[in-house]
């Protein structure tokens, strides 16, 4: 059985919740506990399809955005762009925020194909945002093309310490940062966990934050599950 968590989003600098993003889990029955999906792709298309629809449905929250991620493949699949359109009519006027990522072993979609899909969504009240920047294929040069119409970026901190890479995190962020005001996009920092951490983000004057410092990922319960 698989569910959507919720994970706050907050601007630290007004102390107010801005949203949350939906990450799907899987329940082992035997082992009675949720855990991540083994492999994003194994998940049939219908199943994901009709959890975003039942969770759209009943996500009568008072904010102002929710974010739902896909791989590129995902994110190109004309079913799964039709359900978060339709998951867009039935939360407005909540923002749903589409987060796109890459994997490394991903077959090469081009930016042709991006760019219209992208273009589609945002036609229907949709935005685009690009995840894990500065991490894995998610360099600069390589999402520049893309960078335009993000309405969003987001930095994951936990990437680079999961890549080794702790001690490049400020200027990266500061990198990051500039790359986000030069295009009028929001940065969300993810991965916040300790003091330090979100210090640096007051420092660098960033107020959109994520993390385990701020709240983890809880389940929303369907009617169905109550």
């Amino acid at each position: 059985m698989y569910r959507y968590f919720i994970q706050p989003q907050l601007n630290k600098f007004n102390n107010s919740l801005i949203g949350y993003e939906m990450l799907i889990r899987y329940r082992e029955t035997e082992a009675d506990r949720w855990t991540l999906p083994a492999n994003f792709e194994a998940i049939p298309i219908d199943v994901q399809i009709d959890l975003l629809k039942a969770t759209a449905s009943e996500l009568s929250l008072k904010i102002g955005s929710v974010s739902i991620n896909f791989n590129r493949k995902q994110f190109l699949t004309p079913a799964i762009a039709a359900a978060v359109i339709d998951a867009q009519a039935k939360l407005f006027p909540v923002k749903v925020i589409v987060e796109v990522t890459e994997e490394p072993d991903e077959e090469a979609y081009s930016l042709a194909d991006m760019q219209k899909q992208i273009e589609l969504i945002k036609a229907h009240g949709l935005e685009f945002s690009l995840d894990d920047v500065g991490t894995g294929i998610n360099v600069f040069d390589h999402i520049k093309p893309l960078l335009g119409y993000a309405e969003e970026i987001k930095f994951a901190m936990q990437n680079f310490r999961k890549e080794e890479r702790t001690d490049e995190i400020p200027a990266q962020l500061k990198f990051w940062n500039n790359v986000a005001l030069e295009h009028d996009a929001r940065l969300i920092l993810e991965g916040v966990e300790d003091d330090a951490e979100d210090q640096l983000a007051d420092n660098l004057n960033i107020p959109l934050r994520q993390g385990y410092y701020y709240g983890k990922p809880h389940l929303f319960k369907l009617k169905s599950d109550r």
